[in-house]
């Protein structure tokens, strides 16, 4: 929760050094939203807001600042995959105002992603599917759960290594029920060019048993799931007798306008099969690329990818604003 803000009502510069512990020492309650349009809108120069936030409200308000020239560039999910009119919303704002919008990091933290989805759009391409591992969590999860070679451990052991890692968020069903890979899906498949309407406007699997549903948080979550192994495991040998693995991945078919998100089972020498650690893989079919796709896979969650997809798009906006 952001609950200081530091800010000079002249306009006058912030220390960089300092700016942490000024804003510690000195920060005051942040403005209302309204406030802030006006206050940046106001400046007597080019302005980014940067959003490192995963917050709706602030997500719902990108026409405002970008109606108003504000450019703005984040990793928040939330705007993209949110309701498709406020997809539209953010881009006539953004051509209204004369400003800019990138979210490399709201898709594979600085993995190349949008960025490469545009290209392919913009220099003519025809996207007909899009498959991936959209999950650095689940990633973990499956590769250790049903590995390709040798034997996986029980399902409730590996969620609860992963918390404890810090690969999961700190309820593991906010992993578990599937939506933050339908988020990112959502995203990719409105830029390809299919008018999905919300995430849950497609089927999308949950890993989250259902008499762990409504317990009260993830601790307990976690204490109870030893007991549901057994269904897990089923789906693992089902895989297993059949010569293949099993993940979670989520697809978009353009032909068919169809998109979903769940277990699917791989051969074992199947890229998506063969990813390592918390890695993520997309995969973009087109009419250009044929029968074999364009494939990016690498690290797709953790603070100094994400971090370098930020700066990447910062970078992109100045060389424009100049």
């Amino acid at each position: 929760m952001i609950d200081k803000a530091l800010y000079h009502p002249d306009y006058a510069e912030i220390e960089l050094d300092t700016a942490l512990s000024t804003l510690e020492a000195t920060g005051v309650n942040p403005p209302q939203l309204s406030t802030i349009v006006e206050y940046l809108a106001a400046a007597p120069h080019k302005i980014i807001l940067v959003d490192n936030t995963s917050a709706a409200s602030l997500a719902e308000a990108y026409p405002t600042f970008l109606r108003r020239g504000i450019s703005i560039i984040t990793p928040n999910k939330r705007a993209f995959s949110g309701g498709y009119e406020l997809w539209q919303d953010i881009f006539s704002s953004a051509r209204a105002g004369g400003s800019f919008v990138y979210h490399e990091s709201s898709v594979g933290a600085g993995m190349p992603i949008i960025s490469t989805l545009n290209d392919l759009v913009q220099t003519g391409d025809e996207i007909t599917r899009i498959e991936g591992v959209f999950s650095g969590t689940m990633s973990y999860l499956f590769n250790k759960f049903a590995p390709t070679s040798g034997s996986g451990g029980k399902w409730s052991d590996i969620v609860k290594e992963a918390k404890g890692l810090g690969f999961t968020e700190p309820d593991p069903r906010d992993d578990l029920n599937g939506l933050d890979v339908a988020r990112k899906l959502t995203i990719l498949g409105r830029l390809a060019g299919l008018p999905i309407e919300s995430p849950d406007s497609f089927p999308v699997e949950s890993l989250i048993p259902a008499g762990l549903d409504n317990v009260a948080n993830g601790d307990e979550f976690l204490c109870n799931l030893p007991a549901y192994d057994n269904e897990m495991e089923q789906k693992r040998l089902a895989a297993e007798n059949a010569g293949k693995v099993v993940r979670f991945v989520g697809s978009v078919d353009m032909l068919s306008k169809e998109a979903k998100v769940g277990l699917e089972w791989f051969d074992q020498t199947h890229p998506i099969a063969t990813l390592k650690g918390s890695d993520n893989i997309i995969s973009f079919y087109t009419k250009r690329y044929g029968d074999m796709p364009l494939t990016i896979r690498g690290a797709g969650a953790g603070g100094p990818v994400t971090a370098m997809g930020v700066t990447g798009d910062l970078l992109k906006v100045l060389r424009q604003l100049k």
